[in-house]
């Protein structure tokens, strides 16, 4: 079954055909009912169902803001829902600033606070160029001057950062997709064939 819907899903790069779209509608309908039973099992009856009905009535407010959600399905009481979204969206914000605080800000200012002069050549080198290429990254977000002179060549240099930056990470990101390619070509060819005792790679 692995084997066939894998099959479905590269014949897409023929054209759009109703086994890719078979394939597709399967990984979609089983991953979400995946989700919502993990969801159920993990989250809903440890954290809120149990909780409630062993007294810990305060966990009422979040159970009826969460069946408020639901409301948003109905064209009468949708308007319900807005209070539990805007609480929702307000607390994970705000979390999400605090961790972004933490975890990236903090830390990425933390990683470029390096001396300029290292023990070895090589060091010293890889931290001026994170240095300049920060500070060059930074004064190209500096609009309220226009870039001309030495501000203007310290944004382009910046430009030129930000472009090998973007390119790292794009490659990074075609990396990580041609590695799950390889692994289902891998499985195509050695995995499959091997469950029927076949052996078409050494």
């Amino acid at each position: 079954m692995a084997a066939l819907l894998t099959i479905a899903v590269f014949s897409f790069m023929y054209k759009d055909n109703p086994l890719y779209k078979f394939a597709e509608h399967v990984f979609v309908g089983i991953a979400a009912g995946y989700v919502v039973a993990i969801e159920y099992q993990n989250v809903f009856l440890p954290n809120l169902w149990r909780p409630l009905t062993h007294g810990h009535y305060v966990l009422i407010i979040p159970f009826v803001l969460g069946v408020l959600m639901f409301s948003r399905f109905t064209s009468r009481f949708n308007w319900l829902s807005r209070w539990a979204i805007g609480l929702m969206v307000g607390t994970f914000s705000g979390l999400a600033i605090i961790g972004f605080a933490q975890g990236d800000l903090v830390a990425q200012i933390q990683a470029n606070m390096v001396p300029l002069r290292a023990h070895s050549l090589i060091d010293t080198f890889s931290n001026v160029v994170i240095v300049v290429g920060l500070l060059a990254s930074l004064v190209y977000f500096f609009f309220s001057k226009e870039h001309k002179g030495a501000l203007g060549a310290s944004a382009r240099l910046g430009i030129w950062f930000l472009m090998v930056s973007f390119g790292a990470s794009y490659g990074f990101t075609v990396m990580a997709r041609i590695s799950l390619l390889i692994g289902r070509l891998l499985f195509l060819m050695i995995d499959w064939p091997a469950s029927f005792g076949i052996q078409l790679v050494r």
